[in-house]
C-alpha cells in the first residue's frame, strides 16, 4: 500500500472511526440483545446519559481553555442536597431552590477560576481541593444523613417540607412523542444545553477566543484578549452546568440522597474526553461530548440487556476512553508527522 493510501486510510480512521464504532455497537446490540433496537430502549439510553451529558458539557468549557474541573461531581451532589434542604427543611419554593443551586454553582465556578487565574493554583489542585470541601460541606447541615420528608434534624425538629410538584416535573415528566414512547424532560434539557454550548463555543467571538486561549494563551493575551476573564468564565459555566445536572438528579430522585452521584465525575469526564475523537476534532467540542455521552450510554445499555455483570462496566468505560485517546492523540500525531 502506498504512503498516500496509508495516509488517506489513517485520516479516514481518525475522522470517522469512532462514529463507525458507535454504529457498529448499535448494530451488534440490536441483534444480540432482544429489545435493544426499540424506541423505548433509545429513550432510556438518552435519559441515562442526560445528567452526565450536561456535566460533561461543563467540563468541555474548561477543557477549551486548557483547564480541567474535578469538582463537577461534588457541585452536582451539592446542588442535589441544597435543593432538598431548601424545599424539605426550609420549606421554600421550587423556584427558590433552583435559583439557590444555580447561584451556588456559579460561585463555586468563580472561586475555582479565581484560584487558578489569580492565585496561580494548578487547575487540578484547585478543583480537587474544592471537590473535597464540597463533599464535606454538603454533609454538615444534616450530620451526614440524606434529606427526606419526616427526617429528624440535628436540633431535634422534624422536616415537614415536601418536594414541589413543579420541581419533580423537571426530572420525571415526559412529553408525548410517538405512540407509547415519551421523551423525558432531562433529555430535552440535555439537548438544549448541548445546542447552546455548541453555538457559544463554535459560532460566537467569545467561544473562538476561549479556543484561542486553550491553543496559545500568551499569543491570545498579546492580541488584546482578556484571558483571565475568559478562563474564569469557563469555570463558571462548568459550575452552573454541574448545578443543572444536580437539579435534574434531585428532581428525578425526589430526595436528597447523600450517596447519589458517585459516578458523575468519572462518567462526565469520560464523555468529554471521548469527544476529542469524534470526527477527528482532536480538541474539546460540544458535539463530540454529546456523542461521547451517547456512546457510553449505548455501551452500558447494551451490556445491561445482555446481562453482563455490573462490575465490568467501569472496565469497559475505561477501555473505551483509552481507545478514544488513541484515536485522538496517537493516530492524529502520526498524521501530522507525515505532513497530511
Amino acid at each position: 500500500m502506498s504512503i498516500d493510501n496509508q495516509s488517506s486510510l489513517r485520516n479516514f480512521a481518525i475522522r470517522y472511526g469512532f462514529l463507525l464504532l458507535l454504529v457498529g455497537l448499535i448494530l451488534y446490540f440490536s441483534f444480540a440483545a432482544e429489545g435493544f433496537a426499540s424506541p423505548r430502549s433509545a429513550v432510556f439510553i438518552f435519559q441515562s446519559v442526560s445528567i452526565t451529558g450536561v456535566l460533561a458539557l461543563g467540563v468541555t468549557a474548561t477543557l477549551v481553555v486548557d483547564g480541567f474541573d474535578l469538582s463537577i461531581g461534588s457541585v452536582a451532589t451539592s446542588a442535589l442536597m441544597l435543593s432538598a434542604y431548601v424545599m424539605v427543611v426550609l420549606e421554600m419554593s421550587a423556584f427558590t431552590a433552583i435559583v439557590a443551586c444555580l447561584i451556588m454553582g456559579a460561585i463555586v465556578g468563580f472561586v475555582n477560576g479565581v484560584l487558578i487565574v489569580k492565585a496561580r493554583v494548578p487547575d487540578l489542585l484547585a478543583t480537587l481541593g474544592m471537590m473535597f470541601l464540597l463533599i464535606g460541606l454538603q454533609r454538615i447541615p444534616t450530620e451526614g444523613r440524606s434529606i427526606s420528608t419526616g427526617m429528624r434534624l440535628p436540633n431535634g425538629d422534624t422536616a415537614e417540607g415536601v418536594y414541589s410538584h413543579s420541581f419533580l416535573w423537571l426530572g420525571r415528566h415526559r412529553l408525548d412523542f410517538f405512540l407509547e414512547n415519551l421523551i423525558p424532560i432531562p433529555v430535552i434539557i440535555f439537548i438544549l444545553v448541548g445546542v447552546l454550548i455548541w453555538i457559544f463555543l463554535e459560532l460566537t467571538r467569545h467561544g473562538r477566543l476561549m479556543y484561542a486561549i486553550g491553543s496559545n494563551e500568551t499569543a491570545t493575551a498579546l492580541a488584546g484578549a482578556n484571558v483571565s476573564k475568559y478562563k474564569i468564565l469557563a469555570y463558571v459555566i462548568s459550575g452552573v452546568m454541574a448545578s443543572v445536572g444536580g437539579i435534574l438528579l434531585s428532581a428525578r430522585l425526589g430526595r436528597g440522597d447523600i450517596a447519589s452521584g458517585n459516578n458523575l465525575l468519572l462518567d462526565s469526564v469520560a464523555a468529554a474526553l471521548i469527544g476529542f475523537a469524534v470526527l477527528g476534532a482532536a480538541k474539546p467540542n460540544a458535539f463530540g461530548t454529546a456523542i461521547g455521552a451517547l456512546f457510553v450510554g449505548v455501551l452500558l445499555q447494551g451490556l445491561t440487556m445482555m446481562n453482563a455483570p455490573y462490575y465490568t462496566q467501569d472496565f469497559v468505560k475505561g477501555s473505551v476512553l483509552v481507545i478514544a485517546l488513541i484515536f485522538t492523540f496517537a493516530l492524529s500525531s502520526k498524521g501530522r508527522k507525515t505532513g497530511h
